[in-house]
């Protein structure tokens, strides 16, 4: 397969390598021609969660190619209504598989013309470290569900698998969003008005005091969930991720703008919509957007 993926962040460049390792044909659409000649002329760096490092020959470029086996797209929220003038020029039999956080993308992505479109939602941790390094900072499954089209078409992800980088096929692809938009809820903004990584929600007693009175909020506004996000999942995954910065804490740090709207406050619209109050999560919600208007870097 030749596969393309839109999208040089963290998220994008660790996929990537693991796609490289196997082998297969993989080519990095970044967003400026300075980032693709880093990828070209350094290669792409991968520092393994063991601390080893693993190097890959890989292709990068700033267009798509038109002739992709399959696309993943694997850039922010924001990003998408460039991403989708991209992809006028891609065949509408060409496979898609969306790489984002929320809820937000999940309706306008189905209303493209393409005619077989997966979601994804990962749960292990990466950190960019620079145009060409990124680090694998928490091993956690890339879980795929095909909305529309052929499930057949995105089977060939199962090939790129290993211990360290599990891929999953799950049947509802806005349950699964929905449920990662849960655990992102829980640990984003807590992280981000804490200053604090993902391991010290569990490791801290009045922190972890505040993430278990989040998730029992959750679980009240949303009981459907109970089961398929337990709060020992939540613990574990703090575990898992202990050293990893969040997304949301990342931007922060940078001075850049937050998913707070399309992770934190699609899930608080939803549950408005079912007449349920979430305090905690609106207060948190609340605070990263004042951290994001005062517009300094922490």
């Amino acid at each position: 397969m030749k596969i393309e993926i839109i999208g040089a962040g963290a998220v994008g460049m660790l996929v990537a390598s693991f796609i490289a390792e196997m082998q297969e044909t993989v080519c990095l659409i970044t967003r400026t021609e300075d980032q693709a000649m880093q990828l070209r002329e350094n290669n792409l760096i991968r520092t393994n969660y063991d601390g080893m490092e693993s190097v890959f020959p890989i292709d990068a470029t700033t267009t798509l190619s038109g002739d992709a086996d399959m696309i993943i797209i694997a850039v922010k929220y924001g990003q998408l209504q460039d991403v989708y003038k991209q992809l006028q020029t891609v065949k509408q039999s060409t496979p898609i598989l969306f790489l984002q956080n929320g809820l937000a993308h999940y309706d306008e992505a189905l209303r493209l013309a393409f005619c077989h479109i997966a979601f994804c939602s990962v749960q292990f941790g990466a950190q960019k470290m620079n145009g060409h390094h990124v680090a694998h900072k928490g091993i956690g499954p890339m879980k795929i569900a095909v909305a529309k089209g052929e499930k057949r078409l995105f089977l060939p992800m199962e090939a790129y698998a290993s211990e360290c980088f599990p891929i999953v096929f799950e049947q509802d692809a806005e349950m699964m969003l929905f449920e990662k938009a849960w655990l992102n809820c829980l640990i984003n903004p807590l992280t981000a008005v804490l200053q604090v990584p993902n391991g010290q929600l569990i490791q801290q007693i009045d922190a972890f005091q505040i993430l278990k009175n989040l998730y029992n909020e959750m679980v009240v506004a949303f009981p459907q969930f109970a089961e398929s996000v337990r709060f020992e999942q939540v613990v574990a995954l703090c575990k898992r991720t202990a050293k990893n910065t969040s997304s949301m804490r990342a931007d922060l740090l940078a001075g850049r703008k937050t998913e707070i709207e399309t992770i934190v406050g699609a899930v608080i619209k939803r549950a408005q919509k079912e007449q349920k109050q979430l305090p905690i999560l609106q207060t948190f919600y609340l605070l990263v957007k004042a951290l994001e208007e005062s517009g300094e870097q922490m």
